[in-house]
């Protein structure tokens, strides 16, 4: 099993803060991983230490690289290298849809 000291790689997570009302809520979709703050830097504080926890918890349970993989990141062979999946934001935008309410 691979331990935490002998792994270490970066790679540029996108990051998307959305607020929710008085929350920030910082979510990464690379990782599929959400956390939240009352300020900006709040929320991206949080993000940093949830990331590292996150990551810290795979590696003790053996299961990082099935993590990664399922999530859709590459290993790249030359340099033990991760690479997170491409994702292109083609369009934000809003979509009305049609809830039912019980009376």
């Amino acid at each position: 099993m691979m331990r935490k000291e002998e792994y270490s790689v970066s790679v540029d997570l996108p990051l998307q803060i959305i607020k929710e009302g008085n929350v920030f809520v910082a979510y990464c979709p690379a990782l599929d991983i959400a956390t939240q703050g009352d300020t900006l830097p709040e929320a991206q504080k949080m993000f940093n230490e949830f990331v590292s926890i996150f990551i810290d918890e795979l590696i003790e349970m053996g299961t990082l690289e099935k993590v990664l993989f399922e999530l859709g990141w590459k290993k790249i062979s030359r340099g033990n290298r991760w690479e997170p999946p491409e994702r292109e934001i083609i369009k934000d935008t809003y979509k009305t849809i049609s809830i039912p309410c019980p009376t």
